[in-house]
């Protein structure tokens, strides 16, 4: 008998001590009794629907908060200033018409017997310009300035025209030309180079004496800069000059055949498509 008793004892002792490990917060009751399973279930039934329902509200909470971050963070870049946009470099291909003012200085010479002075004139000048590389560049020009030539025969040289009168031929002068135009653009200023040929048309007007219209073919040489005041307008300055043959514009003396130039400082502006 004492035998049977430790086995129930021991069987009592085994059976709390594995509610005990299962349940360990609800094995008990106040008396100290072991609870039944059945009655162990509707408190973790309680327990366990609370910790999912914090679970949940938890979740919840933190997707409202990226959500509400999110759209402040949306809302403060639409109503943010617009940030200026870098702009593109120019291009360094330019295509434009320009006119310029100039005023005309032209060296005097002799030769033949006489001295042949030229007269310094004003004119205006339409140009056609295309550049398209720093070492590719050209231009159309024309050009048209007043201008005459005074002719006066040489004391003791004068051979046939030491009897001639003094004379001054009023008159006009067209020029065109083809030129190549070598550039460097830095920012809005663009430095260039002229250099070509052309022809130079010397018209004189009517005199008692008779007169000649004479054409001399030119070199063309000459430098300047443009600066863009904007995308499409921008002004020029630049000094232009002819290397040519005197022109023979009077019937009564010969061509000295001496060669001349004229300098043309000039000013303006031009449109660039």
């Amino acid at each position: 008998m004492y035998r049977s008793g430790n086995a129930i004892l021991t069987g009592v002792v085994l059976q709390q001590v594995t509610w005990g490990f299962a349940k360990p917060a609800q094995s008990m009751s106040l008396s100290g009794k072991a609870r039944r399973p059945e009655e162990l279930k509707p408190a973790v039934r309680w327990k366990t629907e609370t910790m999912m329902l914090k679970k949940w509200m938890l979740t919840s909470f933190i997707l409202i908060g990226m959500a509400a971050l999110t759209g402040v963070a949306a809302i403060a870049q639409d109503t943010a200033a617009p940030q200026p946009q870098r702009a593109s470099a120019p291009s360094y291909s330019q295509f434009d018409v320009g006119g310029s003012f100039y005023k005309t200085f032209v060296s005097s010479t002799s030769g033949m017997g006489l001295n042949q002075t030229p007269s310094d004139g004003w004119g205006g000048m339409f140009e056609v310009r295309h550049i398209v590389h720093p070492l590719v560049g050209y231009e159309l020009a024309v050009g048209f300035n007043t201008g005459g030539q005074a002719y006066e025969p040489i004391t003791g040289a004068c051979k046939l025209t030491c009897q001639n009168p003094k004379v001054n031929v009023t008159g006009s002068q067209i020029s065109t030309s083809i030129a190549w135009i070598p550039s460097f653009k830095y920012g809005n200023l663009r430095p260039f180079g002229v250099a070509g040929l052309g022809v130079l048309i010397s018209v004189p007007d009517a005199t008692p004496l008779g007169n000649n219209t004479s054409i001399r073919s030119a070199y063309v040489y000459g430098g300047g800069a443009d600066y863009d005041i904007n995308a499409h307008f921008g002004i020029r300055g630049q000094i232009r000059g002819l290397y040519y043959k005197a022109p023979n514009i009077s019937s009564i003396y010969p061509a000295n055949g001496q060669y001349t130039q004229t300098l043309m400082p000039m000013g303006g502006v031009y449109y660039r498509f």
